[in-house]
């Protein structure tokens, strides 16, 4: 059976609806660095998760083709997840989402080296005759957080993240987000596929 992240790590892919304290430890992405509103048709966001989801598959696929990477073992590809600014500071300003500042990314599962993520994106450039030079291979150290399961749009979020803030002040906690520490949800849900209260976002804001 392959090995699913979101079942085998439920505490970093489905949390409760009430807010949480969690230890996230260092992971791996496939990510694109982007700018504007992510539900522009023809914008940048599209276009990313379209290369993201092309290396995804690419490393997923492996095995079927002549290149073996060492240790590969069957897996569900990750869910999309993404980290999000607006300028300085960590709060999110949902009315104006042309000034978002973004991080598309899918986590790579551990066998996945470096070396092996540079020959998933030559393989799928060779391919898909497309250029995936705006892809990165990222690695994020998230530490200490508060998260929590939204379900609902995404512009429902700011009640859960008001919720998330009332339970880091009481536990003795503060928000501390930095460049490098940011908004974070995870999308257990397709938005073209469920509507728009059902869908589930795992919301994730750092603290110290």
């Amino acid at each position: 059976m392959a090995f699913d992240y979101k079942k085998e790590y439920k505490e970093f892919y489905l949390p409760p609806r009430k807010p949480g304290i969690v230890t996230v430890p260092e992971m791996h992405f496939i990510a694109v660095n982007g700018k504007g509103d992510p539900n522009e048709p023809e914008g940048e966001y599209k276009a990313a998760l379209g290369m993201l989801y092309a290396i995804a598959f690419t490393i997923k696929m492996s095995y079927k083709g002549s290149h073996k990477i060492e240790g590969y073992f069957p897996y569900v590809v990750p869910p999309l997840e993404g980290l999000w600014r607006q300028g300085d500071g960590g709060m999110i300003d949902y009315a104006h989402k042309e000034n978002f500042e973004w991080t598309s990314m899918i986590r790579l599962p551990e066998f996945v080296t470096r070396e092996e993520f540079d020959w998933a994106i030559r393989e799928a450039t060779e391919k898909k005759k497309q250029d995936f030079s705006k892809v990165q291979f990222f690695t994020y150290d998230e530490g200490t957080c508060v998260q929590c399961m939204h379900i609902g749009s995404y512009d429902e979020e700011p009640e859960t993240i008001r919720l998330m803030q009332e339970y880091v002040k009481e536990q003795g906690y503060e928000e501390d987000f930095s460049d490098s520490r940011l908004h974070h949800e995870i999308y257990l849900s397709d938005p073209r596929r469920a509507a728009p209260e059902k869908l589930r976002t795992v919301v994730r804001h750092p603290v110290k």
